[in-house]
């Protein structure tokens, strides 16, 4: 392996392109047959996306991290090499397209009338962006320079495109866009990574556009802090934490979400309480929930009331519960997750998660959308650019239950990487990204990768022979 590998762990253009676009219905091959990978085309002609891997997840009983990670506590993980099997068999860009798994909540905000209910929906869209992380403790593969994935969901109304922008430092850029010219959902994220000894710190360094055109509203945000707990030893487990802020840059209201630390006694681990406000500042409603499983809203003073009510009742008591310490030991024991969500009476439902499939835990912890990412649908393949992350060689090794492959592809393509710089530094080349420029948000007023367009015209002549 080699030592200029940048090491990721999950975490994350404004024009509209009305560029023609050829539909990957078009290409399909109208074949009742089921495939090895569980996708199947039913008799009427309708493709059914799989709802599994080809292969399981491969095990990881007999690798140690430690030997990789023990001389860099503390250190910024920008340059580790680490062994294929800690992957999962997808690209950093296609774990940044799960953050669509739940795009009904922005039609649903595009339908509301008032701001404030936009912003609850908001807000629920923007936990449930982050929810397909839970449990997946595998990296994914490390894109590289100028790699592409694109996302059609036609009977969900958006299509996405996102590209490897940087390699040094390693940025990912993404744009989504309603088939209807109702959102526009962007961002570009450098996930900044340190080991602690026995966890590691992701950063997701970039912020989150989110566009509604027919209020002509922009919603920005950054997610999360994620750790990763017990790399060396113990049951790898994942907090999020940190205060995320979301701003509506044309009404004013923002909504403030704390996603709380696991805590002493383990009983705020995954939840998310917060608030928003309107643009003088009153609070106009609570938010609560967890983001492994629900969000709700309530009326601030239904929400004080209940909180005194519980004071008077005697809360928690903290004798009954068992004390969460990482001292003394080898691993940070993972809390008993506590009861489900107390719903305060009261209180509206903004989302639920997704069940995950019977089989998840042999499929890397997959979602049942996650399980899709990697799927190659009839005729896609004569449409897809050549940089798309569904080609990669290592990646598709790896979903075959294929390690040594994978393995080996990996390297290669790390070494065709390496020697493509080494050919433009010694022609002093610059290096141009074919789908995104780098420019200025014009929300924020912040540095941001923005599309330029175009990509759906599938005018992939100029691609590089990446792979």
């Amino acid at each position: 392996m080699n030592s200029e590998e940048e090491f990721y762990d999950a975490e994350t253009g404004l024009e509209s392109d009305d560029s023609c676009e050829v539909s990957f219905k078009d290409a399909l091959v109208i074949d009742s047959h089921q495939g090895s990978d569980g996708s199947k085309t039913q008799e009427n002609g309708v493709w059914e996306r799989r709802k599994t891997l080809p292969a399981e997840m491969i095990s990881r009983n007999n690798f140690s991290v430690w030997s990789i990670l023990k001389k860099c506590i503390g250190m910024e993980l920008s340059k580790i090499a680490m062994p294929v099997v800690f992957n999962e068999p997808l690209s950093f860009l296609q774990r940044i397209s799960e953050y669509m798994e739940h795009t009904h909540l922005i039609h649903r905000a595009c339908s509301l009338s008032d701001s404030i209910d936009r912003m609850q929906v908001v807000a629920a869209f923007a936990v449930s962006s982050v929810a397909s992380q839970w449990e997946r403790t595998g990296k994914p593969f490390n894109p590289l320079l100028g790699e592409t994935y694109e996302l059609t969901r036609e009977e969900e109304d958006y299509r996405l495109v996102s590209e490897q922008v940087s390699h040094h430092p390693p940025v990912s850029a993404f744009h989504a866009q309603s088939l209807k010219q109702e959102f526009e959902f962007h961002g570009s994220i450098y996930p900044k990574l340190k080991f602690w000894g026995k966890s590691v710190e992701a950063e997701p360094k970039g912020t989150m556009t989110l566009e509604l055109l027919k209020h002509k509203e922009a919603y920005t945000w950054t997610n999360p802090m994620c750790c990763v707990h017990n790399i060396i030893l113990g049951k790898l487990w994942i907090e999020q934490y940190g205060t995320v802020e979301i701003v509506n840059h044309s009404t004013g209201d923002k909504c403030v979400l704390n996603f709380k630390p696991c805590g002493m006694f383990g009983k705020e681990l995954h939840r998310v309480e917060g608030h928003i406000q309107d643009k003088s500042k009153k609070k106009r409603c609570v938010i609560y929930g967890k983001w492994t499983e629900c969000m709700y809203s309530v009326d601030p003073k239904v929400y004080d009331a209940n909180k005194k009510a519980e004071k008077k009742a005697g809360g928690d008591s903290k004798k009954s519960k068992q004390e969460f310490s990482t001292e003394g030991g080898d691993a940070d024991e993972m809390p008993d997750i506590q009861e489900t969500v107390t719903v305060i009476p009261g209180s509206a439902l903004l989302w639920r998660i997704a069940p995950r499939p019977a089989h998840s835990a042999q499929m890397y912890n997959f979602t049942s959308f996650a399980m899709t990412l990697n799927e190659l649908e009839p005729g896609m393949e004569r449409l897809l650019a050549s940089t798309d992350c569904r080609l990669r060689p290592d990646i598709r090794a790896m979903e075959n239950g294929d390690l040594d492959t994978a393995s080996r592809e990996k390297e290669r393509l790390e070494e065709k990487q390496r020697a493509s710089r080494k050919e433009r530094s010694k022609d002093e080349e610059e290096w141009s990204n074919r789908w995104f420029r780098l420019g200025t948000n014009p929300h924020t007023g912040a540095e941001d990768w923005l599309y330029t367009g175009g990509y759906f015209d599938r005018n992939y002549t100029d691609c590089p022979n990446i792979y």
